[in-house]
């Protein structure tokens, strides 16, 4: 696989517009992190890890409106690519939404969003962006 947080991405993507409650997904520290992100700010209900040896995979609860059925997440977008890889100093960080969404960045401090990278004064590869 080329892009493993693309096909993270995707595959919450596709659960999302199949109406799935749970997505199953394989594992990785960046997709541990992606996902731990995702439930501090409200993205999706919850989630679990799973290892069994060698392989490891993560359990995402979606998140969903009671009455409407619409998704908390509407947009996931790939920024970084790895044939064109983005990177932002504090400066030019990224505003998503106008602050409704959030950025997630990769950092020499690990994985954070936006807002958490300016109050560090950290800049780094925009992974992707959420709304």
């Amino acid at each position: 696989m080329t892009d493993p947080i693309a096909d993270f991405l995707t595959r919450l993507r596709n659960a999302i517009s199949a109406g799935h409650k749970v997505v199953e997904l394989p594992g990785s520290k960046m997709k541990r992190e992606m996902t731990k992100i995702l439930k501090e700010k409200g993205y999706i209900l919850n989630y679990k890890f799973e290892e069994d040896g060698v392989k490891s995979n993560i359990k995402i609860a979606l998140k969903y409106h009671p009455e409407t059925k619409e998704s908390a997440i509407k947009s996931l977008v790939r920024v970084s690519k790895p044939g064109l890889r983005r990177y932002t100093n504090v400066e030019e960080m990224p505003r998503v939404l106008n602050g409704l969404g959030i950025a997630i960045l990769s950092t020499s401090m690990g994985l954070m969003t936006d807002k958490e990278a300016r109050q560090k004064n950290v800049g780094g590869e925009v992974l992707c962006y959420v709304y």
